[in-house]
């Protein structure tokens, strides 16, 4: 594995999760980090989730989300005992969890954060997020990825 490992990578060993990274070259002009990680991959898009930082009633919350959906902020709001939910501003992002855009990992944030996971993910064996990194997978259980984010898990894909 090239490259140093992440606050997530270091959460994951520390804790013991079973996991597997799967690292692939980022194009800089991709679009949208999930799909370019879908297709460099070759994975099932469903198993594949993206991170985006809301803020509900002027906190910072975390949703997981499958990359071919978008977030419902309403639901994420409800989900989080809130009201209104909007976008995060990219650098409040960024300085809370501690990752740049499109390498944000819902593990190992510099702040912590609450995190609603869609209920989708509790379908599968196996489910994928960033690693921290752009161009950098994890592969684990939904649950250890529940417990290990102390997440609500909440249908928050629209």
């Amino acid at each position: 594995m090239a490259g140093k490992g992440t606050p997530a990578t270091a959460l994951l060993t520390k804790q013991k999760v079973a996991h597997e990274l799967h690292a692939y070259d980022h194009d800089p002009r991709a679009e949208s980090y999930g799909l370019e990680a879908v297709e460099a991959l070759g994975l099932d898009r469903a198993r594949v989730f993206k991170t985006l930082v809301a803020e509900v009633d002027g906190r910072l919350v975390v949703g997981v989300v499958p990359v071919t959906g978008q977030l419902d902020l309403k639901a994420l709001a409800a989900a989080a005992g809130g009201k209104k939910a909007k976008m995060a501003d990219p650098a409040a992002a960024q300085r809370a969890t501690g990752y740049v855009l499109g390498g944000i990992s819902p593990l190992g944030h510099r702040s912590r954060l609450p995190v609603v996971i869609d209920a989708s993910a509790e379908g599968f064996e196996t489910v994928f997020c960033s690693a921290g990194r752009r161009g950098l997978e994890v592969e684990l259980a939904p649950a250890e990825l529940i417990r290990l984010t102390g997440a609500v898990v909440a249908p928050i894909a629209a």
